[in-house]
C-alpha cells in the first residue's frame, strides 16, 4: 500500500507538465518511488501500478512493462547479480544510483546555482593553490613562476609610449591566488526503529539529505571529503552507491557509537577542518559493553547513557569537531538533552520537522565553510 506522505508530497499534475516522454514521466516517478522502497524494484513497480491506475499515467500506447523494458534497454536496470538492490531479478545500476543523487541534489537544492571548485577560499599561500582569475601587482614573496608575462609587457608598452621600452618592477602583474582549504564532514543517521515509527517516513528524508550532500560535495567542493555512517544498536560506515538501500532496523539508539566512529573517521583526516552533522529523532538508548552485550534503557533518558554523550560531545570539542545536531523531534525532554549536549560541544542544534531539513544542512555546510575557511 502506498503511504500516505508520498502522495501528499508528491503532485503528479506537475511532473506531467513538465515532461515530454511518456518514459520520463514514469521515470521521475520511479525515481522517487525506488528511494523511498529502499532499493527494491518489484515493490516500486507495484507502488507505479497502484498510482497509474488511480492517476491514469499511462495508456495503450506505453504501458508499465513498456516502461520496465526501457528501464533495461536504457540500462537504469540491471538483472540481479546478488549485491546491491532488492527484488525478485532487478537491481539497480550505479547509472541510477548516479540519478538519484543528482535527483536529491535538484529537489533540495534546487535553487543553488552551480559553482566550479573556487568558492570559499581563504587569502594564504601555499599548496593548493588556485588562480581567481583576477591580476595584482607583484609584490616581494611572490612566486616569479605566478608573473603575468604577456599583461606585464603590455603594461611596459603603455609605460614606454613615445620612449625606449623597457621592463620595470611596475609593469609586472602576477596571477591573484587563493589557497583552497577543505572541509572534512561526517554525516550521522539514525536508524533506529523510532524514524518510521508514529506513521512517519523519517529515514527517506535523510537519505535524500545524504544523497544530496554528497552529490554537492562532489560537484562543488571536490577537495571537501564527506563520510557517512549510520547507528543503531552499533555504528557502521556505508558507501556513497549503498544510501539508496538504507532501511531503519529495529534498533535502539547508540549515539555514543556513532560519535566515537565519526571521531575516528575524522581522526584520519589531515586536514583541520572538520564537521560533525547528527540528524536523530530519539534519545541515545543504547551502550555496547566491553563484554560485547548492548545497555539498553528506553524508559526516558538514561543517566548513564547520556553523561556518556555529554563525554563524547566534549572530546570532540577538544579535537576542535564541532557537532550540529538536527533533531527531527519536539519532546522537551530531548529538547534538553541536546541543549545540554551542544552546550558541552560548542555546537549547534536545529529542533525541526522533516520540512526543509535538506536546506538546514545544505545553509549550515555553507555557513560553517565560510566560518572555518573564511
Amino acid at each position: 500500500m502506498l503511504p500516505l506522505d508520498f502522495k501528499s508530497g508528491f503532485v503528479f499534475s506537475k511532473h506531467i507538465k513538465k515532461v515530454q516522454t511518456p518514459f520520463e514521466r514514469l521515470f521521475e516517478i520511479f525515481k522517487e518511488l525506488i528511494t523511498h522502497t529502499s532499493g527494491d524494484f518489484d515493490e516500486a513497480i507495484d507502488w507505479l501500478r497502484e498510482l497509474d491506475i488511480e492517476y491514469k499515467l499511462t495508456d495503450e500506447d506505453y504501458t508499465i512493462d513498456d516502461f520496465i523494458e526501457d528501464l533495461l534497454k536504457k540500462s537504469f536496470v540491471q538483472p540481479k547479480t546478488g549485491t546491491g538492490g532488492k527484488g525478485d531479478g532487478m537491481q539497480l545500476t550505479p547509472k541510477t544510483e548516479k540519478l538519484l543523487r543528482e535527483h536529491a541534489l535538484k529537489q533540495i537544492f534546487g535553487k543553488l546555482k552551480r559553482s566550479g571548485s573556487g568558492d570559499h577560499k581563504t587569502k594564504k599561500l601555499g599548496q593548493g593553490e588556485d588562480s581567481t582569475g583576477e591580476l595584482k601587482a607583484y609584490q616581494f614573496g611572490d612566486g616569479l613562476e605566478k608573473i603575468d608575462v604577456t599583461e606585464s609587457i603590455k603594461n611596459a608598452q603603455i609605460r614606454s609610449v613615445g620612449t625606449d621600452f623597457t621592463l620595470q618592477h611596475q609593469d609586472l602583474v602576477v596571477q591573484d591566488s587563493l589557497h583552497k582549504t577543505q572541509m572534512s564532514t561526517v554525516l550521522m543517521i539514525d536508524i533506529s526503529h523510532s524514524m518510521i515509527l508514529y506513521g512517519e517516513d523519517r529515514i527517506t528524508p535523510a537519505k535524500k539529505v545524504a544523497m544530496a550532500l554528497a552529490e554537492l560535495i562532489t560537484t562543488r567542493y571536490p577537495k571537501d571529503t564527506l563520510d557517512i555512517l549510520v547507528f543503531g544498536n552499533d555504528a557502521t560506515p556505508i558507501a556513497l552507491k549503498d544510501i539508496p538501500y538504507l532501511e531503519v532496523g529495529p534498533y535502539h539508539t547508540n549515539t555514543v557509537a556513532g560519535l566515537e566512529l565519526a571521531m575516528d573517521l575524522l581522526r584520519r583526516k589531515k586536514n583541520t577542518n572538520k564537521q560533525i552533522f547528527m540528524i536523530t529523532d530519539g534519545k541515545p538508548s543504547c551502550l555496547k559493553m566491553p563484554d560485547g552485550t548492548y545497555y539498553k534503557n528506553s524508559a526516558g533518558l538514561d543517566e548513564m547513557i547520556v553523561e556518556k554523550c555529554y563525554n563524547m560531545a566534549r572530546q570532540a570539542k577538544k579535537l576542535h569537531i564541532p557537532i550540529t545536531t538536527f533533531m527531527i523531534a519536539q519532546d522537551h525532554y530531548l529538547k534538553h538533552f541536546v541543549r545540554t549536549f551542544t552546550e558541552a560541544n560548542q555546537g549547534k542544534a536545529f529542533f525541526t520537522g522533516l520540512k526543509g531539513l535538506g536546506e538546514m544542512i545544505f545553509e549550515d555546510y555553507e555557513k560553517n565553510r565560510k566560518k572555518r575557511l573564511g
